[in-house]
C-alpha cells in the first residue's frame, strides 16, 4: 500500500511538467473584436454585413463564399441558440494581420437583421478585398 502512494505522490508531482503549453504556440498573439451586427444581406457573393462601429455610425463589409467554403477557411457562420440574442461579428487577427471571422447568426431568416439585396443589384464594390477583412472605427 505504501508504494501505491509513493507512486501516486511522484506522479501528481512529475505529471505537470509534461503540461505544460507548447512554447511555439503563443496565445498573446492573436486578439478579436467582436462587433454588433444590424443587418445580414446574403448575395450570390457571400454575405454583406452592416456592423455598428464608433459613434452609433454604420459601416458595411463583404464577407466572400470563398472563405466560407474552403477546407480551413477565413470565414464561418455560427447559428445562435434560441432566445433573445442580437448577432454579432467576431474579427480574429493574427500577428497584427486578418485571421479568420465568425458571423454569429439569427436562426430565422425572418429575423429583423436579415435582409434581402435584388438579384440586379450590383454588389461587387463589397467584395474586392478577398485576401483581408478591414473594419471601420
Amino acid at each position: 500500500m505504501k508504494k501505491i502512494i509513493v507512486v501516486l505522490f511522484f506522479l501528481a508531482v512529475i505529471s505537470p511538467v509534461f503540461a505544460q503549453p507548447d512554447p511555439r504556440y503563443n496565445q498573446s498573439d492573436i486578439y478579436y473584436l467582436s462587433v454588433s451586427v444590424e443587418r445580414i444581406y446574403p448575395t450570390g457573393s457571400g454575405y454583406i454585413v452592416q456592423y455598428r462601429r464608433s459613434g452609433n455610425k454604420i459601416s458595411t463589409v463583404g464577407l466572400p463564399n470563398e472563405w466560407f467554403t474552403m477546407a480551413a477557411g477565413k470565414a464561418e457562420v455560427i447559428t445562435l441558440p434560441r432566445g433573445i440574442h442580437w448577432p454579432t461579428m467576431t474579427v480574429f487577427y493574427r500577428d497584427g494581420e486578418f485571421s479568420h471571422v465568425k458571423l454569429y447568426v439569427h436562426r430565422s431568416r425572418a429575423h429583423q437583421t436579415w435582409g434581402n439585396v435584388s438579384q440586379f443589384a450590383d454588389v461587387s464594390r463589397f467584395f474586392t478585398n478577398t485576401e483581408a477583412l478591414v473594419l471601420e472605427f
